[in-house]
């Protein structure tokens, strides 16, 4: 049991268990491939961090992985919030997160260096649209993984001129818990139940066994590793249908 003020304890385990179902545990060479595998960049790590081709693969397929897992993550952080708080939400598109009663529009990312500038840009145009609608209204930048406990005016970088508005905030996670719960210390006490939580809900689900065919169907391509997965990339390059290694 989790016990904590803010969220009940079937809700928890439920979008815990939400979360943990959406994590990957298969892949086939068509999505190890998706964005076109570098075989040279391969070839590169192997030798310059003295590991085997079929090692440089693996790590490659854990990134991959891990990747999509990283986005299930925020998916977490984002609909947690259906469950917190009187009148929050978390619409199908738009803001993230939303509490239409006071009139608060959040934008939530998970580490503080994740937008580029193009993206900031275009994040702070929409907070100023939305301030031009209802001058009341309140955003907000959430950052899970930001530089410090923080609740401050977002100073952005508009065609480099820096530009801010009291209503347009930068907040570090542990601080909206607290606007949402009243709770200062709210997430601190929800990252100290969680791994007990997910233990709780990993042991209910029925044993997943992870499916990686990418080794098998790249020997289909050649026995050779290196070569296969030069073929996988460069197969219709000129003089590559006699390609050796």
């Amino acid at each position: 049991m989790n016990n904590l003020s803010f969220i009940s304890n079937i809700d928890l385990f439920n979008h815990v268990q939400q979360t943990v179902e959406k994590y990957r545990f298969t892949i086939n060479l068509s999505e190890f491939n998706k964005n076109i595998i570098d075989p040279v960049k391969l070839t590169f790590d192997a030798k310059v961090y003295d590991k085997s081709i079929e090692e440089v693969v693996e790590s490659e397929i854990l990134r991959q992985l891990d990747k999509s897992n990283t986005n299930h993550i925020g998916y977490f952080h984002q609909n947690i919030f259906k469950y917190i708080g009187e009148g929050w939400r978390v619409p199908d598109e738009g803001f993230d997160v939303v509490n239409d009663t006071q009139k608060i529009y959040v934008e939530m990312k998970n580490k503080h260096n994740t937008m580029n500038s193009s993206s900031a840009q275009k994040t702070y145009i929409g907070m100023q649209d939305r301030l031009l609608k209802e001058p009341d209204a309140i955003c907000m930048l959430v950052e899970v993984i930001a530089t410090k406990s923080q609740n401050v005016k977002w100073v952005a970088s508009i065609n480099k001129n820096k530009i801010f508005h009291e209503k347009i905030r930068r907040v570090s996670i542990d601080k909206f818990y607290e606007i949402v719960t009243g709770e200062p210390t709210a997430f601190k006490q929800l990252c100290e139940k969680l791994p007990a939580v997910i233990e709780e809900v990993v042991n209910s689900l029925s044993q997943r066994s992870s499916v990686n065919t990418v080794f098998d169907e790249l020997k289909k391509i050649s026995p050779n590793l290196p070569k296969s997965l030069y073929l996988l990339a460069f197969k219709k390059y000129q003089g590559f249908e006699q390609f050796d290694l």
